[in-house]
C-alpha cells in the first residue's frame, strides 16, 4: 500500500505541473528596441498566462504582447538598457510568477 500511495503521489505531482506555462526558447535570441520577438513553449495560450515580463533581477518590465497561442507568445521588445534579461510569466489566476529558465539579450 506504501508503493502505490507514493505511485499515486508522483502521478499527481505530475499531473498538477503539465498546466504550468513553459518557455523554452525566444526567438531570436538578441533584439532590438521595437523588434517582434517569440517565446516558444507550452501552455503559453491566455488561459494559462495572464502578463509575461523581461526582468534582470532587479526590475521587471512588462511586455506589449502582439499575439498569444498555446505554443507561443510574440512580443515588441520594450525600452530597456542593452543586457541579458530573463523571461517571467505571470500565470493566469495571477497566483505565479514564474522566472523562466531563458535569457533574452537586448542590443544597442
Amino acid at each position: 500500500t506504501v508503493v502505490v500511495f507514493l505511485l499515486g503521489l508522483a502521478t499527481g505531482t505530475v499531473w498538477a505541473f503539465q498546466g504550468s506555462p513553459s518557455v523554452t526558447i525566444v526567438d531570436p535570441d538578441t533584439g532590438k528596441v521595437g523588434d517582434a520577438v517569440t517565446a516558444k513553449g507550452a501552455n503559453l495560450g491566455k488561459s494559462h498566462v495572464a502578463e509575461v515580463y523581461l526582468t534582470d533581477n532587479k526590475k521587471d518590465t512588462k511586455l506589449e504582447v502582439i499575439e498569444q497561442t498555446d505554443e507561443a507568445i510574440k512580443f515588441k521588445v520594450p525600452t530597456l538598457a542593452p543586457g541579458r534579461y530573463r523571461v517571467l510569466v505571470l500565470t493566469a489566476n495571477r497566483a505565479s510568477l514564474i522566472e523562466e529558465p531563458v535569457i533574452f539579450t537586448v542590443a544597442e
